[in-house]
């Protein structure tokens, strides 16, 4: 696990080292993986796009994730996290779009989905996509600031793992 708090900074230079872009699609995350890119200075070179699509609506509406997706998988879920990557590109034209989607809790947790289920997936320009299944119920003071922390950091380190394979 991508555990690092400096995850935005080695993300900024390695964006602003290959000449690339990338934009943000969130829900459990609620914006902070935005907000951690945007506290580098020098952000704005690889960073104009990023959206809270916290609502069902929001994610179909913005992000053209289908609605029968959602019906039959739900909005956490691998193929959600998919389709909202993919629809971020297609949106924000960045060469890399990574979204989150999960339970960051205290409720809304249920056995199948426990609290801490989050995905994160990045898909880019030259077709490359992954999403990583992530259980953060159980790290070390699981409350809701806690997993969406752990998460934005697995959401970052997902792009840096692309972009060093680059």
């Amino acid at each position: 696990m991508y555990k690092n708090n400096r995850n935005e900074y080695i993300l900024v230079e390695k964006l602003l080292e290959k000449k690339m872009t990338v934009a943000t699609c969130e829900s459990c995350t609620g914006g902070l993986v935005s907000k951690r890119i945007t506290n580098v200075s020098g952000a704005s070179e690889v960073f104009g796009y990023g959206v809270c699509t916290y609502a069902n609506e929001a994610k179909m509406k913005l992000l053209s994730v289908n609605e029968k997706t959602l019906e039959k998988y739900g909005a956490v879920s691998e193929q959600t996290a998919i389709e909202m990557a993919r629809g971020m590109l297609a949106l924000s034209g960045a060469d890399v779009a990574v979204s989150t989607t999960g339970i960051a809790g205290p409720g809304g947790g249920t056995k199948e989905k426990p609290v801490g289920l989050v995905y994160t997936a990045v898909c880019a320009k030259d077709g490359y996509c992954e999403c990583k299944k992530l259980l953060l119920g159980n790290i070390e003071n699981a409350d809701r600031e806690n997993i969406r922390h752990a998460a934005s950091c697995e959401a970052l380190g997902l792009v840096i793992k692309y972009l060093e394979n680059k």
